[in-house]
């Protein structure tokens, strides 16, 4: 067995990243293949069976993003299904290359145990705005389903600036005013990154170069955040999951003004680092913001087929 195992994990190790289709008859083993055999090998007992059939798996399922878009609470949710196993941190393979040059080996290795009946889901929210990630995503498997989840790309925008500064300020470390980043020669500053993030139909043309339009489903965030239930059912529906999330998984905390999770009797809110209260903009820069994204953001409605409620 221990031979087998070491087998196993080298041929792992000399995987290279190559599309994943169904083998055909006598034909070799595909990465997916190779690498679920590994992991189920390494989770035997002594009488070759793995304990309830738990393996690692890799995702059926990703959260690409958006940052700052609500992917925190996306995943949080859908964890509410039973028949999800979500992968706990950022795993950051498809765009960190650190990560990327360990294969697909590494990358299983990220992901939590699961039964056969389950979906396997990681979420890292960097990926949608990667323009090397959708071809890395495809070669490891074309069929996958993606989760993308957005909100008023001002919104966004604000959200992402807020959060760089809180991390600035537990750290005792000065950070500019949201003005200074925005502004430049009394003109928006276009080159500020978090406003090249909101450029929804810039990335999305890169990830439909590789994926049909129903392989990605789009996540409303601003009604994520208002009503999360009808949007989890279209994700159930989506994933093709029977439909075990209920209305009563959700209840609205005041204290914390946006809406927690209820999940067996047991009552859980996402991190206090979410849901934080944006900075004071002056109205007109706030106008400037909303008239740049105007364009954009009908590119990206043609793009979709689809309309959201932003400025």
């Amino acid at each position: 067995m221990a031979a087998l195992l070491l087998g196993a994990v080298l041929l792992v190790a000399q995987l290279q990243l190559v599309p994943s289709r169904p083998a055909a008859a006598g034909a070799e083993p595909g990465p997916q293949e190779l690498v679920r055999k590994a992991a189920t090998l390494q989770d035997q007992g002594p009488d070759g069976a793995a304990p309830n059939g738990s393996a690692q798996q890799l995702p059926q399922t990703i959260i690409i993003g958006v940052r700052k878009g609500g992917t925190r609470a996306l995943l949080e949710m859908l964890s509410l299904h039973p028949d999800v196993a979500a992968a706990e941190n950022e795993v950051h393979f498809f765009d960190w290359e650190e990560h990327y040059s360990q294969g697909l080996g590494w990358y299983l290795s990220q992901m939590p145990l699961s039964v056969p009946h389950q979906l396997t889901v990681e979420k890292t929210p960097a990926y949608f705005t990667s323009p090397k990630v959708p071809e890395r995503v495809h070669s490891m498997n074309p069929a996958i389903r993606l989760l993308l989840i957005l909100r008023d790309p001002s919104e966004r925008v604000l959200s992402d600036y807020t959060q760089v500064l809180y991390n600035h300020m537990q750290k005792r470390k000065p950070y500019p005013s949201i003005e200074e980043f925005l502004v430049r020669d009394g003109r928006l500053n276009v080159d500020y990154k978090a406003l090249n993030r909101s450029l929804y139909h810039v990335h999305m043309r890169t990830w439909l170069r590789y994926f049909p339009r129903r392989h990605i489903h789009i996540v409303d965030g601003d009604r994520l955040i208002r009503d999360p239930f009808p949007e989890i059912q279209k994700v159930e529906r989506f994933l093709r999951l029977s439909p075990q999330i209920n209305a009563s998984n959700f209840y609205f905390n005041k204290t914390k003004g946006f809406y927690c999770l209820r999940d067996s009797g047991r009552d859980r809110c996402l991190h206090e680092s979410k849901g934080r209260a944006h900075p004071q903009v002056d109205p007109k820069l706030l106008h400037k913001l909303h008239e740049y994204f105007h364009e954009p953001n009908k590119k990206f409605f043609e793009l979709v087929g689809r309309t959201f409620d932003w400025h």
